[in-house]
């Protein structure tokens, strides 16, 4: 039935654009997240941006006040979980949202900071989940020579003979103990500030780092949670970035580093399935971020067209702006409702995969992009100058299309993903 109107009142929209009504219990959790945006996260993010790394995670830092406060939001993934998987899947949305609203890098810093906690509540391992709570974690797998080697799932995505590259990092995995020796990467969100890690590296289980037959050209690895106070761990200099600089990141070294072999989460064939597990769930976070920090860019250039005269007359009453506007308009939605799908997929689907997530995150980030862009382009020279914060909201999404997986590798592997499916009968009718 066609729904009859009376009138031609406005459409309904809300902070989340053309959203369909939204509970009671929704509405609560996203204006409360909202606010603390606004008064929080927004505020820090851009007096963190002026300082300098160090300063950055230095005691009195803004940025541990934003961590802390945004602990008493009581936001547990858990609770979330308990709603029925539709609404949660909305609610996580809303949440992520306008975190990237307020500060894309203090989001990204938010949602990593509980990655170990969530992985030693899903192996059911108490004595992690009571090492991991109420402490900051970061997700450690990328190195200086296994950035997206790290993540090669399939032979297709290894040159011609190629093998996956051991790393810079590595763990000798013994009867009762695991000892690590290396570095990771200076990308590892949070590393400069982390006190237990959700780390994933090659591993010798006394016969070598490599498989045998089909794997031969495959690590073997192994996932594990680490305390980071161990003896033999120290820490590189934090990144000097032009973006999301209220992220901080930075290496992580290790000189014979002693861990618990009870501390492993994923041993030799559980290895690649925990990760893939990690990798899919984490990878959404992305997405609804940077949806939200697309919001703001246009929600910044929507108030300066009301606000900016041009000819006599304001930005907004310009036909070539009204299309502007509109088209940043119409591809927000679009990437509000791929975050979406992307994030249901990955938490309803009986199997999800780290690859489908990331084309995801690749096409959110792109029109992310394309609108922060728009943004500063009708921001006019004003745009270049940090007295407005549309430069700064540049500069933070313009780190995300190399982020968390650079997004020419992350759809290459959409290529590869889709002759694998193909092959086993995908599109074959």
């Amino acid at each position: 039935m066609i729904r009859l109107y009376k009138s031609t009142a406005l459409p309904l929209a809300g902070l989340s654009g053309f959203e369909t009504p939204l509970s009671e219990e929704e509405t609560a959790i996203q204006h409360t997240v909202h606010r603390f945006a606004r008064e929080v996260l927004r505020p820090v993010g851009r007096q963190l941006d002026g300082m300098t790394p160090e300063d950055v995670i230095a005691p009195g830092s803004p940025f541990w006040t934003a961590m802390v406060e945004s602990a008493k939001l009581g936001l547990d993934p858990q609770l979330i979980a308990q709603f029925p998987p539709e609404v949660a899947v909305r609610i996580e949305s809303l949440i992520g949202e306008e975190l990237g609203w307020g500060d894309p890098g203090l989001a990204i810093a938010i949602g990593v900071a509980t990655a170990p906690l969530m992985m030693a509540q899903s192996v059911g391992n108490q004595e992690l989940i009571d090492l991991c709570t109420g402490k900051i974690g970061c997700w450690m797998n990328t190195q200086p020579d296994r950035g997206s080697d790290a993540a090669i799932l399939y032979r297709e995505e290894l040159s011609a003979g190629g093998k996956q590259p051991v790393g810079n990092i590595s763990a000798k995995v013994g009867a009762d103990e695991i000892v690590i020796n290396g570095q990771s990467s200076a990308w590892i969100s949070n590393g400069s500030v982390a006190q237990v890690a959700l780390a994933y590296m090659a591993a010798d289980y006394g016969d070598g780092f490599y498989g045998s037959g089909d794997n031969a050209a495959f690590t073997n690895g192994i996932g594990l949670i680490i305390p980071l106070d161990l003896p033999g761990i120290s820490r590189g200099k934090p990144l000097d970035k032009i973006g999301q600089r209220a992220l901080p990141q930075g290496e992580i070294y290790f000189d014979n580093v002693r861990v618990p072999k009870r501390f492993a989460v994923a041993l030799q064939d559980e290895y690649l399935g925990n990760l893939t597990s990690m990798w899919s769930y984490a990878g959404t976070h992305m997405c609804q971020v940077f949806v939200g920090a697309a919001r703001a860019a246009f929600e910044l250039a929507l108030a300066y067209c009301h606000e900016r005269k041009q000819g006599g007359a304001l930005l907004i009453d310009h036909q070539m702006t009204q299309l502007r506007l509109g088209d940043m308009l119409r591809r927000l939605e679009m990437a509000r409702a791929i975050a979406r799908r992307s994030l249901a997929y990955a938490r309803m689907s009986p199997q999800s995969h780290p690859f489908v997530t990331a084309q995801a995150k690749v096409s959110v980030t792109e029109e992310a992009m394309k609108i922060t862009h728009e943004a500063m382009q009708l921001f006019g020279g004003n745009a270049t100058t940090r007295e407005f914060p549309i430069e700064k909201m540049f500069r933070d999404v313009r780190s995300a299309l190399i982020e968390d997986g650079e997004n020419y590798i992350l759809t290459s592997r959409l290529g590869v993903l889709a002759g694998r499916l193909y092959r086993n009968g995908w599109t074959q009718e």
